[in-house]
């Protein structure tokens, strides 16, 4: 029987030989005996259970407010969800997400930071928790989830979150399947753990509106605390607590996207969110309200364009990871997912040669003021400019995986047709409902001018995902991981068939290599 389906509620509570069990909070013959802190924390519990606000349990006035913080409702909310109160279509894109998040760990596991960071972990050595995909080693929780999110996101290749630009999905499949290969997770419990803490980020980038200099992982690394924290057993009280200590852990600086420090990022992410639901599972406790205190979370990262009560508000009327996600079906940044499919799609219009261009007009509620500048000088930089996404869609008349490639970067018609980009000075009266929205115009040397424009892309919600799309992403990525294609079509298999899966080590085994070849 599935945790989902018992009543009684769980937690993990011992561990034999190594290996996490589970016991029922009403068995209390194998549990250890209890501190005064352990004490402390269970008289706190059982007094939220009795509508007392945290942190008045012991030697405080009551607070008779009804209204519990947010990250206690949100962590109420998210707990109960199950599997038969999700739309059908939640489920596919958390297998979707899974899939995409393997594929882009494929070539970024040969990127050197993630070489790095992979090294590092295995030295340090620890439990042998779960697997390292594409490695085969096991490593402690903690730096299995960081090293599994490092190599997906080095690639720049993972998924999106269309309002937030969050690469959630990263961080929500790394815990979510170290944790549940850990705990001995089904596949439908996996699952509903990608769901759940996929809309626990887009809740909290909503609720923030705007984080002047940070950087998204800070949004994200909430989505893999509560995928953690579900996987975990934790109850609704360590949940909260959980989200509490991420928001006054997780970091992030902007310009780091530029750089190695990106992807350094959604490593902390899942790093910081196995931390805090291990030690919110043990007792480990924080402000009841931090997030929406004054000085707290959204106070510090959203100032006064914050809107806390977002976090909370139509909980279950719609779901984020249906209408938000996003899968890139192409490299980079997916910001400029909708201007590069744009363009795309004006070139094939114009079947212009390179030297017939003129001018690559771009234009839309971010491209206000694009500079065509340089060309890139290696992957880094190609992933972030929008040029050379332009550049190589116009170049080509497509824009594809093999645009993240050393040859396509130092090609000689990129730089020139770089050059030809800027803003469109009198931008077509278009109304996006996308942030990231984006019109091109290519105008010919003979001054005739092709335009389309992209709102939301291909492989977003808006737009409806398909599989086929998915699967040609995962089949074109999945031979930098080392495996055979025989090997890589069986993971495939297992992730369209996910929620049949008795454990989620029936599918991170398949992620070690295979007999005979070296780690």
């Amino acid at each position: 029987m599935s945790k989902s389906s018992r009543s009684a509620p769980m937690r993990l509570a011992m561990q034999r030989d190594g290996v996490p069990t589970r016991a029922d909070e009403n068995d209390r013959s194998d549990w250890p005996r209890m501190s005064r802190r352990q004490f402390a924390g269970t008289v706190l519990a059982a007094s939220v259970g009795l509508g007392v606000p945290l942190g008045r349990a012991i030697g405080q006035a009551p607070d008779v407010s009804p209204v519990a913080p947010l990250a206690l409702q949100l962590a109420r909310f998210l707990n109960a969800t199950r599997s038969g109160d999700l739309p059908a279509v939640a489920l596919e894109h958390a297998k979707m997400l899974v899939a995409s998040t393997l594929a882009s760990a494929a070539p970024g596991s040969r990127i050197g930071s993630a070489e790095i960071l992979r090294t590092l972990a295995k030295e340090q050595g620890g439990r042998p928790d779960a697997t390292v995909w594409y490695d085969g080693a096991r490593l402690p929780l903690t730096q299995a989830a960081r090293v599994n999110a490092v190599q997906s996101d080095a690639a720049a290749s993972d998924d999106s979150d269309l309002r937030n630009v969050a690469h959630t999905g990263t961080t929500v499949v790394a815990t979510g399947l170290a944790v549940g290969e850990r705990t001995g997770a089904t596949g439908i419990e996996l699952l509903e753990a990608i769901v759940t803490g996929y809309e626990a980020a887009g809740r909290v980038g909503e609720a923030l509106v705007s984080q002047p200099g940070m950087h998204a992982s800070l949004i994200v690394a909430f989505g893999g605390t509560v995928t953690a924290a579900r996987l975990l057993g934790l109850s609704d009280i360590e949940t909260a607590h959980a989200i509490s200590l991420t928001a006054t852990t997780m970091g992030g600086i902007g310009i780091g996207t530029n750089s190695w420090a990106r992807e350094y990022h959604a490593g902390n992410a899942a790093l910081t969110a196995v931390n805090t639901a291990l030690a919110a599972g043990r007792g480990y406790t924080a402000n009841e309200d931090l997030l929406e205190a004054r000085r707290g979370f959204f106070a510090t990262f959203g100032g006064s364009d914050a809107d806390p009560s977002t976090l909370v508000r139509d909980l279950g009327r719609e779901w984020d990871i249906v209408t938000h996600m996003a899968i890139k079906l192409v490299p980079g940044a997916h910001m400029f997912h909708p201007a590069v499919e744009a363009a795309v799609n004006a070139s094939r219009d114009a079947a212009l040669e390179p030297h017939q261009v003129a001018k690559v007009l771009v234009s839309g509620p971010r491209h206000g003021s694009v500079s065509a500048g340089t060309p890139p000088r290696d992957l880094i930089e190609a992933i972030h400019s929008l040029p050379y996404f332009l550049a190589s869609a116009v170049a080509d008349r497509e824009f594809s995986w093999i645009h993240a490639t050393p040859a396509k970067i130092a090609d000689p018609v990129m730089a020139q047709l770089i050059g030809l980009v800027e803003s469109d000075p009198m931008p077509p009266p278009v109304d996006y409902e996308w942030g990231w929205g984006a019109t091109v115009t290519i105008v010919s040397t003979a001054g005739n001018r092709y335009t389309s424009t992209v709102d939301a892309p291909r492989g977003s919600g808006p737009r409806g995902i398909q599989w086929r799309d998915v699967d040609a992403k995962y089949r074109a990525l999945m031979p930098d991981s080392g495996l055979s294609s025989r090997r890589s079509e069986e993971i495939l298999d297992a992730i369209h068939e996910l929620q049949e899966l008795q454990a989620v080590s029936e599918l991170t085994r398949l992620l070690e290599p295979e007999q005979g070849d070296s780690a």
